[in-house]
């Protein structure tokens, strides 16, 4: 079982800037891929960036350029960060952690964290 616990959302005027903060822990033998992924209501879940464990990047095309995806893997538990700037409107959304966790030699699965709101407002 995976637990991620995502912090950093709030309320921000358009052009301004907020840092998404998601903490992985356990009892896994390691976490692959994690990623940010967001929903609006009548949406589906979109991605908007995702990191593998050796730092490589894919952003969704409507964010290159204004969202930066990082990772550190230097303590027990594996946290990404979501560096959002130039903040439009159409940023609102609900934001969601998801990390792939390989959890024996057999078996990987997916989890998600509880989700934190992200408003732009004009």
């Amino acid at each position: 079982q995976v637990q991620l616990v995502e912090s950093g959302g709030g309320l921000v005027q358009a052009g301004g800037s907020l840092r998404l903060s998601c903490a992985a822990s356990g009892s896994i033998l390691s976490i692959s891929i994690m990623g940010w992924y967001r929903q609006v209501p009548g949406n589906q879940r979109e991605l908007v960036a995702d990191i593998s464990s050796v730092g490589r990047t894919n952003y969704a095309d409507s964010v290159k350029g204004r969202f930066t995806i990082s990772r550190d893997n230097a303590n027990a538990f594996n946290t990404i960060y979501l560096q959002m700037n130039s903040l439009k409107l159409e940023d609102t959304a609900v934001y969601y952690c998801r990390a792939h966790a390989i959890i024996d030699r057999f078996r990987s699965d997916f989890y998600w964290g509880q989700g934190t709101q992200v408003t732009v407002s004009s």
